[in-house]
């Protein structure tokens, strides 16, 4: 029996996701199920063909909404779940006990460890640390912007190793470790750790790179590194090094698309006063309230750049 599972690809959640629930579903639905993996990116157009879901059942964890009738689970927690009121309809009108949406959790894993507890009798005090720090870092619920770039935790070193490596296979190596073993016991697994080396040493560049070219003006922090060659960063660096900022906008460019980043900064000495995915979902992206991002076309840099300043002017507005 072969389930097909999709998960938000390159990000702590999704990962932590796809473990869960590859977990939960091994325990307590297929014990016999051979589970193989996609992990998702969102990009301008399409997000789903029909050939991914090839299982015979088929899930989707901590990503957008499709309603293939050969999706049978779903797991989600973006206030931007649906590419369209069509989509979003035929989720409402399902009747089963196998697709969830819940935008007030900080992560879909502690969605999906909550209903696997509450609706199928699940629960495994192992993963307690993966759900508690995917909370964390889903969340931003850092202790502060230190904690979240020097990366001293093992469980954030992950993070970085999962959000940056290229290889997806790897990434989906990580979900299989992290179905046999402990959080810690993977963190300081050999071949993670000889992964983050690297890692490392690119994250104190693009560190580097953020303080010379961000620039700071009434309550934003934006930045630009489409011509630096920078695919993406860690998200909390700019409160690190801004840490009077409220709001965050980057451009950045990788292989399959030109992407805004927009956050707001958890620790700012004034309110947030916008919500960042509806704000992005004027663009075709989406996200959080406190974060959000828009994808682009690799060759619409102009059009990313475009946007990207009117989200600025839009963010600033009204801070002295």
């Amino acid at each position: 029996m072969k389930l097909r599972l999709l998960y938000h690809g390159h990000c702590f959640d999704g990962v932590a996701s796809a473990a869960l629930f590859t977990r939960f579903y091994k325990q307590r639905v297929r014990p016999d199920a051979e589970v193989h993996y996609t992990g998702l990116l969102h990009r301008p157009g399409a997000l789903f063909d029909d050939e991914m879901f090839d299982g015979d059942e088929n899930a989707i964890v901590d990503f957008k909404y499709s309603p293939s009738e050969r999706l049978t689970w779903w797991f989600d927690h973006h206030q931007s779940a649906f590419l369209s009121a069509e989509d979003e309809k035929h989720f409402r009108n399902y009747a089963g006990d196998k697709k969830y949406l819940d935008t007030t959790r900080k992560s879909c894993t502690e969605l999906i460890a909550d209903v696997a507890r509450t609706r199928f009798g699940f629960e495994d005090a192992a993963l307690a640390p993966l759900v508690e720090w995917a909370h964390v870092i889903d969340g931003a619920l850092y202790n502060s912007a230190a904690e979240a770039v020097e990366l001293a935790q093992p469980a954030l070193q992950l993070m970085q190793v999962i959000e940056s490596v290229p290889d997806d296979s790897f990434v989906e190596k990580i979900i299989r470790l992290l179905c046999a073993d402990t959080l810690d016991a993977v963190a300081i697994n050999p071949e993670v750790q000889a992964r983050l080396e690297p890692i490392l040493a690119a994250h104190r560049r693009t560190l580097d790179m953020i303080r010379r070219e961000s620039r700071y003006e009434r309550g934003v922090i934006f930045f630009d590194l489409i011509d630096e060659g920078v695919e993406g960063f860690n998200k909390f660096i700019p409160y690190y090094l801004h840490p009077e900022t409220t709001y965050s906008v980057a451009l950045t460019r990788g292989a399959h698309r030109t992407k805004i980043s927009v956050g707001s900064n958890p620790w700012s000495p004034r309110p947030r006063e916008h919500n960042i995915a509806t704000i992005c979902e004027r663009y075709g992206g989406g996200g959080h309230p406190v974060v959000g991002a828009v994808s682009f076309g690799t060759d619409e840099i102009e059009k990313a750049r475009a946007a990207a300043r009117e989200i600025v002017t839009e963010l600033s507005a009204g801070v002295a």
